[in-house]
């Protein structure tokens, strides 16, 4: 049997390297990388490396906090091993690679991503112990950290590689959340106000069951999605700030601290290093963090993106019904037969992605909350898939801002259709009519009006068989679709700024 493990000559386009975008194997990398970039320093691989060098770093300096540890950090030392993370490059990424998967200066390959960590860590306080231009290990006189050797116990003591992930995959995911994916949707949030504020008056032909209803506004309907997104935007936040970390050993117990220093109080210590670097503490777990608040947070942005998903659904169907306008992009190609097409592609795209992200996003919450017994690695694996739920998240804000940006509403066609349905206002007829006593007044309009072709003139000649007094008259002959629109415009000032 041919191993394809590997690209033959055959596979590989001429000229085009693994690296370059249009090779990736995934959209997300490749025709969409502009838009996915904003991701890359909480979502990749180096991104997690650099936050489990500052979870083990952190932990050393916490351990040298205690009274009961021989570990001596001056101030000086603290800095430069901050530093450490604080300045973490690309050579760094490589290194940590390299010592998992073929070894490197002087360490054998781990096959283990968490313990390659831990001997990055050993090389670089090596090189910050050493003299001269860091070509050996011998201490330096001058040198903040001192005897590099006597660290390395320190480095990942009592813990279990959860015990840094956990913490890892938190801060990056707080912070992509904070960062990246909290504006992208405050932005189009923005941009329903906006549309609200500027067409509050715009008088709309509603659709209850695809039928004509009681006419509303442009202006009022964007409020409506402008609040919802705020409103799910607000259970984002409040979940990612409820983001809980542990730090309790292989079985959740502090069994390998308790026997290393069974005076001191690990599961105060554990609160105290989790709550310092951002997150809630976890005080109950297996191995595992139990993970209910990751699953939180992703049905929180399920419910943003449910949101704009039903928007992206309306706008397109406003474009269809010519409510919406669409400005034309100089070049711009909307069909490859038909020149005259201007689609509503961003919609569509960012449909296409949000469902994308929505399906992720339930495998994720659904997926992560659960292992065998006290740890299984099963969620390993899955968890990388995180910044890819995102990615497809962002790509859909961006592509609905993209959409808003460019639609125009159309009140001339709104108007006309709402002048080509009188029948709207057969509800504000019967409702005035019951006010004044008749007691079959829907009947009245009912049979007028249900499944029939009706004019205001039709109405009109209703009115003036009506057993109502002039000023009741009067009021009823004065209506008219495009006026009949309650306190839609008074509704879409409710947004807040």
């Amino acid at each position: 049997m041919t191993d394809r493990s590997e690209p033959t000559d055959d596979d590989t386009i001429s000229g085009l390297s693994r690296s370059d975008p249009l090779a990736a194997v995934s959209p997300l990398d490749g025709r969409y990388a502009s838009r996915t970039a904003p991701l890359s320093p909480y979502a990749s691989e180096a991104a997690l490396m650099r936050a489990r060098t500052r979870v083990e770093v952190e932990y050393l300096i916490a351990l040298a906090d205690l009274d009961a540890t021989p570990i001596g950090l001056d101030e000086a030392a603290r800095e430069s091993l901050r530093e450490i993370y604080d300045a973490f490059s690309a050579e760094d990424a490589r290194l940590i690679k390299a010592l998992e998967v073929e070894g490197a200066e002087g360490y054998a390959a781990t096959n283990h991503d968490v313990k390659a960590v831990e001997y990055f860590l050993r090389v670089r306080i090596d090189r910050l112990a050493a003299s001269g231009d860091g070509d050996d290990a011998t201490a330096s006189a001058d040198s903040p950290i001192g005897d590099a050797e006597a660290l390395y116990p320190w480095i990942h003591f009592g813990l279990t590689s959860e015990d840094v992930n956990n913490l890892a995959h938190r801060l990056l995911l707080a912070s992509a959340v904070t960062e990246v994916v909290v504006p992208a949707i405050r932005e189009v949030r923005d941009a329903l106000a906006e549309l609200a504020r500027d067409h509050r008056d715009a008088p709309m032909l509603a659709r209850t069951h695809g039928q004509p209803a009681t006419p509303t506004t442009f202006g009022k309907e964007m409020a409506v999605y402008a609040a919802r997104l705020g409103r799910a935007l607000g259970r984002v936040v409040v979940a990612n700030g409820d983001l809980s970390g542990k730090l309790a050993g292989a079985s959740g117990t502090y069994a390998a601290h308790a026997a290393a220093y069974p005076e001191v109080d690990w599961r105060a210590f554990a609160e105290s290093f989790v709550r310092d670097l951002g997150l809630e503490h976890t005080p109950l777990a297996t191995q595992v963090n139990p993970c209910d608040d990751l699953a939180a947070l992703f049905d929180a942005l399920r419910g943003v993106n449910n949101v704009l998903l039903d928007l992206d659904l309306d706008a397109w169907l406003y474009v269809s019904d010519r409510y919406l306008g669409q400005r034309t992009v100089e070049g711009e190609t909307g069909s490859s037969t038909m020149p005259h097409k201007v689609n509503p592609i961003d919609f569509e795209n960012s449909e296409g992605n949000l469902s994308k992200a929505n399906a992720d996003l339930t495998f994720l919450a659904d997926y992560v909350t659960s292992s065998r017994l006290q740890r299984d690695l099963s969620d390993s694996t899955v968890k990388r898939n995180v910044g890819a739920a995102l990615a497809h998240c962002l790509i859909g804000y961006s592509k609905a801002g993209d959409g808003l940006s460019k639609v125009v509403p159309n009140e001339a066609v709104m108007r006309e259709e709402l002048d080509a349905t009188p029948e709207v206002i057969g509800e504000a007829v019967q409702t005035i009519l019951r006010r004044e006593g008749d007691t079959e007044a829907y009947e009245r309009v009912k049979e007028l009006t249900r499944g029939r072709s009706v004019t205001l003139d039709d109405f009109r000649d209703l009115f003036d068989d009506l057993d109502v007094n002039d000023d009741v008259r009067g009021e009823l002959k004065a209506l008219t679709p495009a006026g009949y629109t309650g306190v839609a415009g008074d509704l879409a000032d409710e947004i807040d700024e």
